[in-house]
Order: C-alpha cells, then sequence, then structure tokens
C-alpha cells in the first residue's frame, strides 16, 4: 500500500483529502504547518507528498526545496492558488513534480497520484509472486498455491512491502513507520501480532518462515525457497 504524506492547514479539507485517499487504500499521515512535514518527512518514508503551498510557520515551496536538499526523492504535488507562470516556475525549481491549483477536482487529484506512483519504483509491479504467493496490488487479492487467503490491511501491507523487498532486513521501527499511520497506536507488540497472523495465514508460522525473524536485527522475506 502507497504511504501518503498531506500537507494541509485548512482541517476541512485536509479531513475530506484524506477520507478520499483512504478511500483509495493509501496509508495517510497529515500535518498542518511547514515545519511539522519537515519533522515528519525525516522521520517516516513516504511514496508521495501532497504539499500545500501556503503553510503557517514554513511554506510548502521551502518544505519541498529542503526536502530535496536532504535527498527526498518522493514524487511532490503541490496544491495552490497561484496561478502564473513565475509561481509555477518557482514550485517547479524547488523541486515539486506536478501542481494542481485550487480549487480543484478530487478525480483529478486522484488521476494525479495513480501516474506519479505508476513512474515511481514503488508501483513499477501490480502483481508479486514469490513462494507460491500471488499478491493483487490492485484488487488488494492474495493467493497461496491457488487458493485465496484473506488478509486484515496491515497483513496485507507487511506482505507487499517484504514482497517488493525481498533479502532486505527491516527493523521493527522501520516497518513500523513504513506501515503504520503516524497517529495509530502502533508498537513492537502490534507488529509481532500482525507478522504472526500473516505467517499463520499463509502457514508459514514455523521455524523455517519465509518471513525470518533475525535476532537483534530485524525481519527479512527470503526470496530462495528451502
Amino acid at each position: 500500500m502507497p504511504k501518503i504524506l498531506l500537507v494541509e492547514d485548512n482541517p476541512e479539507q485536509s479531513a475530506f483529502v484524506e477520507e478520499l485517499l483512504k478511500g483509495e487504500r493509501y496509508l495517510v499521515d497529515i500535518v498542518d504547518d511547514g515545519q511539522a512535514a519537515i519533522l515528519q518527512l525525516k522521520c517516516a518514508e513516504y511514496d508521495l507528498i501532497i504539499l500545500d503551498w501556503q503553510l503557517p510557520k514554513l511554506s510548502g515551496v521551502e518544505v519541498c526545496r529542503q526536502y530535496r536538499a536532504n535527498g527526498g526523492m518522493a514524487p511532490v504535488i503541490m496544491l495552490t492558488g497561484k496561478m502564473t507562470d513565475a509561481d509555477k516556475e518557482t514550485g517547479l525549481d524547488a523541486g515539486c513534480d506536478d501542481y494542481l491549483t485550487k480549487p480543484f477536482s478530487m478525480r483529478e487529484l486522484l488521476a494525479r497520484i495513480r501516474a506519479h506512483l505508476r513512474r515511481a519504483s514503488y508501483q513499477q509491479e501490480t502483481v508479486l509472486v514469490m513462494h507460491g504467493i500471488r499478491l493483487d496490488a490492485g484488487n488488494f487479492n492474495v493467493t497461496k498455491d491457488g487458493e485465496e487467503i484473506t488478509l486484515l490491511p496491515k497483513e496485507f501491507a507487511l506482505l507487499e512491502f517484504f514482497m517488493r523487498n525481498p533479502d532486505r532486513v527491516f527493523s521493527s521501527d522501520a516497518l513500523i513507520r513504513r506501515i503504520w499511520d503516524t497517529d495509530s497506536e502502533s508498537s513492537t507488540n502490534a507488529l509481532r501480532s500482525a507478522l504472526r497472523r500473516l505467517r499463520q495465514r499463509l502457514g508459514e508460522d514455523g521455524e523455517n518462515s519465509i518471513i525470518e525473524n533475525i535476532h537483534g536485527v530485524g525481519y527479512r522475506m527470503r526470496s530462495d525457497a528451502t
């Protein structure tokens, strides 16, 4: 599941966009000022950022500029009431990838999000296959050896993340930052519970599970079958 940071100081618009994005099964974090956005981008990873131009404490343009200067690579969609060519040039020069002028169509926002995620490495493949597991991210569907498996959203998100990053070891903190919303009740216990359920649903809860616990380090999904 793609994870999106929404930076918007208008509570009504923020709540509306959040509901829209979660309806599309995106993970969403929300902050309402520029300084909070900078801090959030330092402690979590996102697949896409939706950034209002006019923000308290720090403008969206400056947030984008600092994010790029710090090596941030996720696509940035700027929301703006500014319409002059000079303003658009300023935003693009700061590192934003796209912009929507307010008021905008929510259908267009979703279309822009899908387009940028398709171009990003995260969305290159919709269907993932490994160890007899077939995960269809577009249809929220998982099968194991041809049998359909029902997963809860966090279990699905964990499996998808591991399948997109085979053999890489991730700490508990890294997985929590990637899979859980920042304001959710996330903890290492919640992660362990989700992993235990995922292994059980896959029939992989024994010592030789394809999702390994690397003691003192974290977790990984092996790409090789043993």
